[in-house]
């Protein structure tokens, strides 16, 4: 609300916000918070009354590759440290993942389409936890330790109930507000909608269900070549 109420008073244009998978269905209090941010983001475009500025919408992305306090920079610090096995909380385990030069673009991109109120979602790849640890460090043996609480086997970006006012393009979805803030800004959606395509009914965007899938192969010349 802070970021919102100055961004009403100082006239900004543009606000992004960014989101995560964790704000999907979430089960712990991060991915509520991240939720509740969603949704005062959207109706900040109700908030700001007939000037129409500043326009909210948000970015929804998966995991960052090697980002702080991530997974990769953890199993690298213990393999340098000796490590002989590497701990993983369940086999199953799938996550979407992007680079953070690709997340940058993506934000970047939508500033330049943004309408006000839409949730924007990239099209990237899954990985499952054993081929990142595969991709690491070959013929790593792996310990699961077991799910921690709060934490999903498999994320989610889409929901089915966010699927009803969901389309797809050639790039990304775009879940758009099922309120019309104003008549302007309908009419602008209706448009830009015309340009991609219905999601069909009950989609769901999960990472265990994803079509694009990074193998190990894909894993290890994506971390060679960010260096990780």
């Amino acid at each position: 609300m802070n970021v919102i109420d100055a961004a009403i008073d100082r006239g900004v244009k543009q606000v992004i916000a960014l989101s995560t998978d964790k704000a999907c269905n979430p089960i712990n209090l991060y991915g509520a918070t991240k939720l509740c941010s969603d949704k005062l983001f959207i109706t900040g475009n109700v908030y700001v009354g007939s000037s129409g500025i500043p326009k909210f919408s948000i970015v929804r992305y998966g995991n960052v590759l090697g980002s702080r306090g991530s997974i990769i920079p953890r199993w690298r610090q213990l393999l340098a440290e000796g490590a002989q096995e590497l701990s993983i909380t369940d086999p199953r385990m799938t996550r979407f993942w992007i680079s953070l030069d690709e997340a940058a673009e993506f934000v970047i991109t939508n500033l330049n389409r943004m309408l006000g109120g839409e949730i924007f979602v990239p099209k990237i790849p899954s990985m499952t936890i054993t081929d990142l640890a595969e991709a690491i460090q070959a013929g790593i043996k792996t310990k699961v330790i077991g799910i921690r609480p709060g934490e999903k086997l498999h994320e989610s970006m889409i929901g089915e109930d966010d699927a009803r006012h969901c389309f797809e393009f050639d790039d990304c979805y775009s879940i758009f507000p099922e309120v019309q803030f104003n008549e302007a800004q309908g009419s602008l959606i209706s448009a830009f909608t015309r340009s991609g395509k219905n999601v069909p009914e009950g989609f769901t965007y999960t990472s265990d269900k994803n079509k694009q899938w990074l193998k190990v192969p894909e894993l290890r010349a994506i971390l060679q070549k960010l260096g990780l």
